[in-house]
């Protein structure tokens, strides 16, 4: 089974289900503020991934952070962040399986789904 994580209000996550539909593709949409974020899954997928890929360092509560906060930032400190404030993770994380995906582009898409 193939699953998108994000938050549905997101317009790359939006873009990602654009694509997943328009190829056919059956997925399931976890939204992390309406379903909840399992801490084991994020430790999970952190392990995968790591969480410097995992961390969004563009979005607004990223920027909200205090420098100090920013500068001390570990693996420990950001999974700590990302549990408690699931907007500061990197959206969309795809899962299928065999592979995880960390944001949307079309031509890693179509490599995974070929």
């Amino acid at each position: 089974m193939t699953t998108l994580y994000g938050i549905s209000n997101c317009d790359t996550i939006k873009n990602a289900k654009k694509w997943l539909e328009s190829n056919q593709i059956d997925y399931q949409f976890h939204d992390y503020r309406k379903d909840g974020l399992d801490q084991q899954w994020l430790i999970n997928t952190e392990a995968k991934v790591g969480w410097e890929n995992m961390l969004n360092k563009r979005g607004t509560t990223f920027r909200k952070l205090s420098e100090e906060q920013k500068d001390n930032i570990d693996r420990e400190a950001a999974l700590a962040l990302m549990f408690e404030l699931p907007a500061m993770i990197k959206r969309p994380i795809l899962h299928t399986q065999n592979s995880y995906l960390v944001g949307f582009n079309d031509d890693n898409y179509s490599k995974v789904f070929a």
